[in-house]
């Protein structure tokens, strides 16, 4: 592990010279090599997917693993997006003069060597690679033990990629073993070579992060994403974004996991809204209005307000109005994505202003929160601190910055 880390860095240095031409034309050749490997990448898929279901896991979390003809080429698409991207670095973000004669330029860098560690989605692999790589930065990756076969596989595409450009294969690294500890080394930061660390996953590895971490860390805690059906809102509009906010893909963090609906429409809206879930094969979790919409509910806990079922599982609640839902929001919600939908103007500017999540959305369904669906390409995550990187993780947000100054002889009194 100290080694990958020696390499990394090395890597990240010319990298972070590279002529965006040289950049390009690696992510070429990755997106050219996915296509071209895609059958050794499906059937080492075949073998995850095997261990997964012999394992009893979780329909949301094989479908989070599974890859297949149209996703590869997603992938391989993806990759071709980044090449087309601007490249950020070295990008002037401010310039000014001062009195004295001295110009300063604030211009984007690399950060350096990123890690990132995630669970169970193999293309991850790939959508971390080729942005790292975009932004000049070097990555060391650590899938999950679930997805090793894929991400194995993916990387050997990517190594082709990069060599076929003249770069090292260093440029992205994948950890090549299972083993828990060499996360713990990751954290550590292997021996200074880390820069930053992104977790991808559940709430269990990214409190490890927070914890164990020495170096910064990209925040991306559980999505539990709510959609707010406003006193506003046409009926037809609400009930086709709800059922797709949740029912689309139930295991991504975009996922619709609370559903708030104002107490004004309730005889309207409510009994269409639940049963559109129920019929869609969405358990629903009410509290005592929605219990009485449809015999097929379940009363809600106290815990359902709080948690990211990442599955075909979705909590109801009446609320009092726009200030209720924002304050339900706060309290429960995650700070990841959340939704209103309501004609209401003056009231979705207020949502969009006071819901503190990283995207907030008027009238659309929160799997829009994707770094492809905001034209990023790929994400490596949908960041929910607040420190530097908010929302999905880009090519811009894996850069920081410095500052230029350039002189004629200047001497401060």
């Amino acid at each position: 592990m100290l080694a990958i880390g020696a390499e990394a860095k090395a890597a990240a240095r010319r990298l972070a010279l590279a002529a965006t031409g040289q950049k390009n034309t690696a992510l070429d050749a990755i997106a050219r090599a996915i296509r071209a490997q895609a059958g050794q990448i499906l059937a080492a898929n075949a073998d995850d997917l095997a261990d997964a279901r012999r394992d009893g896991l979780a329909a949301s979390f094989v479908d989070r693993l599974t890859l297949n003809p149209t996703r590869i080429e997603a992938m391989a698409a993806g990759v071709e997006i980044v090449r087309d991207l601007a490249d950020p670095v070295g990008a002037v973000m401010a310039e000014w003069d001062r009195p004295n004669g001295l110009h300063f330029e604030r211009v984007r860098a690399p950060l350096g060597v990123i890690g990132v560690i995630y669970e169970s989605r193999p293309n991850v692999t790939v959508d971390a690679g080729a942005l790292c790589l975009k932004a000049g930065n070097a990555v060391i990756l650590r899938g999950g033990s679930d997805s090793f076969r894929s991400s194995r596989a993916i990387h050997a595409a990517i190594v082709a990629g990069l060599e076929a450009a003249g770069l090292p294969a260093a440029a992205v690294s994948l950890v090549p073993t299972r083993d828990r500890s060499a996360v713990g080394l990751m954290l550590q930061g292997l021996g200074g070579t880390v820069d930053v660390i992104v977790p991808r996953g559940g709430r269990s590895l990214v409190a490890r992060v927070q914890a164990e971490a020495r170096v910064p860390v990209f925040a991306h805690l559980d999505g539990n994403c709510h959609v707010y059906v406003h006193a506003g809102a046409d009926l037809a509009m609400a009930e086709a974004i709800l059922v797709n906010a949740k029912m689309r893909r139930t295991g991504v963090c975009g996922a619709a996991e609370t559903l708030l609906v104002d107490r004004s429409v309730t005889g309207s809206h409510l009994k269409p809204l639940v049963s559109a879930l129920l019929d869609a094969g969405c358990a629903v979790r009410g509290d005592s209005l929605t219990g009485l919409a449809d015999p097929r509910v379940t009363a809600a806990t106290d815990e359902d307000w709080g948690t990211e079922f990442l599955d075909a599982i979705i909590a109801v609640k009446v609320v009092d109005g726009l200030d209720d839902a924002i304050a339900h929001i706060e309290r429960y919600g995650s700070h990841h994505t959340d939704a209103i939908i309501t004609a209401d103007a003056a009231a979705a500017e207020r949502f969009l202003a006071e819901v503190d999540s990283a995207i907030v959305l008027h009238n659309a369904s929160t799997q829009f929160a994707d770094g492809g669906e905001f034209g990023f390409g790929a994400e490596i995550g949908i960041a929910t601190g607040k420190m530097h990187a908010r929302g999905p993780v880009g090519v811009e947000q894996l850069t920081s910055f410095k500052y230029r100054v350039r002189g004629t002889g200047q001497l401060r009194p």
